[in-house]
């Protein structure tokens, strides 16, 4: 689950710091098998984890799960925890696939955000995966009661659940030298290998050599995550070897451009604009940032149209083009 930082999944994030994975742990396979808390003020956040000093195997590339020469085209997110929905996390993890999805050449069509429950789960994977090519679930893999994502899927797509022994040897190896795994009942011991029951005609890809936790796909289409942001974005990363991603040449590209005018007063030229260059496959976007300004948003596949585009709005809106960084340190300053 997204909310805990102290317990299970904060765990989940940093097992075993600094340990070696022996040459005796068999190869890993492929077969079978959250978002942040905003703390109280007097409440320190948990660090975040520190990616080092482990040597996993990874896993092997397969076979593109789509069939010989496609690629992803389009994409959807589930966002799973009740506590996305009543305001104790603040969801990271949608933001960051949309702008995976964009640099990848990725049509993200849709982010929904569910609660735990095992038949919205079901309901919304299932439909999904029957729309888009790639689906990710964030959340809910935790060892407690209410970690459900890994049972809800299964039951989703008609499968059983076992432990994958390959997944179990990597914890048992990263939490060897920490105190409390000796001190735990056998009952504690059973709800933290729930980490390592997987639908059992999953596939298990292991992304990275520093992380233990796999990311597991079903149904060639659907990549199950944890909620915890770092460890979501590291693995979404290491992921992409394993992705038939679009080819560079169908990514798109965009130029923004700042103008000081407000928005009231470029609307009948990026109204026209749109009409024209929309069959050109060009997108016109404006974004207001309070008491400065617009930013105007031309996103296309052929670079050099977009930035003569960009030329052309610069002069008739009295503006200029801005770079990504200026654009992004603006957003992260709260001004937009």
């Amino acid at each position: 689950m997204h909310r805990r930082t102290t317990t299970s999944l904060a765990r989940l994030a940093s097992l075993s710091a600094h340990i070696r994975r022996p040459s005796s742990l068999p190869s890993p396979s492929r077969t079978r098998m959250s978002s942040s808390i905003v703390p109280p003020a007097d409440v320190q956040p948990t660090p975040t984890p520190v990616f080092k000093d482990f040597n996993f195997s990874v896993s092997p590339i397969p076979k593109n799960p789509l069939g010989e020469g496609r690629h992803i085209k389009t994409a959807a997110a589930l966002i799973i925890g009740d506590e996305i929905l009543n305001g104790k996390t603040l969801d990271r993890n949608s933001n960051y696939f949309a702008r995976f999805c964009f640099e990848q050449g990725i049509e993200l069509k849709r982010i929904e955000v569910i609660a735990d429950d095992e038949d919205e789960i079901i309901e919304a994977s299932r439909r999904m995966v029957q729309q888009y090519d790639f689906v990710i679930t964030s959340g809910g893999i935790g060892p407690t009661h209410d970690d459900i994502t890994y049972a809800s899927l299964a039951k989703s797509f008609s499968q059983g659940l076992t432990y994958h022994s390959e997944t179990l040897a990597r914890m048992e190896e990263s939490s060897k030298h920490r105190k409390w795994v000796g001190t735990q009942t056998e009952e504690q011991q059973t709800a933290r290998k729930r980490m390592a029951l997987f639908p059992d005609a999953a596939e298990v890809l292991f992304v990275a050599s520093d992380i233990w936790v796999p990311v597991i796909r079903l149904e060639g289409r659907l990549c199950i995550f944890p909620g915890i942001p770092s460890l979501f974005q590291k693995m979404l990363d290491n992921l992409k070897p394993f992705l038939p991603l679009p080819p560079a040449h169908l990514r798109p590209f965009r130029l923004q451009v700042f103008t000081p005018l407000p928005e009231s007063s470029i609307a009948p030229f990026l109204t026209g604009l749109q009409k024209r260059v929309h069959p050109e496959g060009v997108r016109v976007g404006s974004y207001p940032v309070l008491q400065q300004g617009v930013y105007v948003s031309l996103i296309g596949a052929d670079r050099e149209r977009v930035r003569a585009l960009g030329e052309e709005v610069e002069k008739e809106v009295q503006g200029r083009v801005v770079s990504e960084e200026e654009a992004e340190a603006r957003r992260k300053v709260g001004v937009q």
